[in-house]
């Protein structure tokens, strides 16, 4: 009796005392003219994407594919975020950032760097079989509510070398722990992999890093992470991950399939009615489209 009534009390204590924190991914798409052709602009999308990041509200979240043009007009939209990063070609403002936004109200900056997914880390260089340069970026944070401090790493690894991929992976693990020196850790990014390939397993059995997908408390996951700038398919595989250390209790999961709609050669077509609603509600035929080419995964922890 005596021992169950100190188990009861040990808990109870720990979830009393226990934070939350939400974090994300997010691989926005580059900007570029072939999409705007297509009619995801980005003018359009930047409006809705931050405007979903900022209902949300995570205090850090890693950003994929950012144009240095991109994070200046992300920098606009959002609600008072910091950033963390630098253009993956020259390592200042040329090409793709991997970059890593925080809440500057929720948590500090207490150090911050970057590294390139190659063979010579501190280059801006191809690694191995990669199609491109490849960078990840990476934050130490201490939250201002009770002193709490993590890592913070985003990342794009490689779309096409496979060498590339698994070379990436083990190095991002062997910086984890150089970087890291024993604080929780939050990965986050585009990995270019999904749940049932064998570079996944590199972060899963690695003793540091659990993926937040499987081990949630509570999930909403219609869907996986990449639709092809097409809200009509649906997939199973996951290649946008957030894993965390072993220390943190995901309590939520999710991948939001949020979308917007535009006006379409059909949109000037007579007002309709819907079935058994009020008549004062008119509908118009608008295309339906999502802000990237990615869906956004926001997670929340317990620590």
């Amino acid at each position: 009796m005596k021992k169950s009534l100190f188990l009861f009390f040990v808990c109870a204590v720990f979830f009393s005392h226990a934070q939350n924190m939400s974090v994300a991914t997010y691989n926005i798409r580059n900007k570029n003219t072939y999409d705007s052709i297509n009619g995801n602009v980005w003018q359009i999308r930047s409006k809705v994407l931050c405007d979903q990041i900022n209902f949300e509200q995570p205090a850090v979240f890693g950003a994929q594919e950012v144009l240095h043009e991109q994070l200046l007009d992300m920098l606009g939209l959002l609600d008072d975020y910091g950033y963390i990063g630098v253009g993956r070609d020259d390592g200042y403002q040329s090409g793709e950032y991997s970059a890593v936004f925080y809440k500057k109200d929720l948590v500090n900056k207490i150090d911050q760097g970057w590294f390139w997914l190659n063979e010579s880390p501190d280059k801006p260089v191809k690694g191995w079989d990669a199609a491109c340069v490849r960078i990840c970026t990476w934050g130490k944070f201490r939250n201002k509510s009770d002193g709490f401090e993590f890592c913070f790493f985003t990342l794009h690894i490689d779309h096409v070398g496979v060498t590339a991929r698994r070379e990436s992976a083990k190095l991002i693990v062997k910086k984890i722990q150089e970087i890291a020196q024993g604080l929780p850790v939050i990965i986050t990014g585009d990995f270019n992999v999904d749940q049932n390939d064998e570079i996944y397993s590199i972060f899963t059995e690695s003793g540091l890093l659990k993926d937040s997908y499987v081990h949630a408390r509570l999930r909403f996951a219609e869907n996986g992470t990449f639709n092809s700038f097409n809200p009509e398919l649906k997939t199973e595989s996951r290649i946008d991950h957030i894993f965390v250390s072993p220390s943190f209790n995901v309590d939520n999961y999710a991948v939001m399939t949020d979308c917007y709609w535009v006006e379409n050669e059909r949109s000037n077509d007579n007002t309709l009615k819907g079935h058994d609603a009020p008549q004062q509600i008119d509908f118009k035929v608008f295309s339906k489209r999502t802000p990237s080419d990615h869906y956004p995964v926001f997670v929340k922890l317990k620590y």
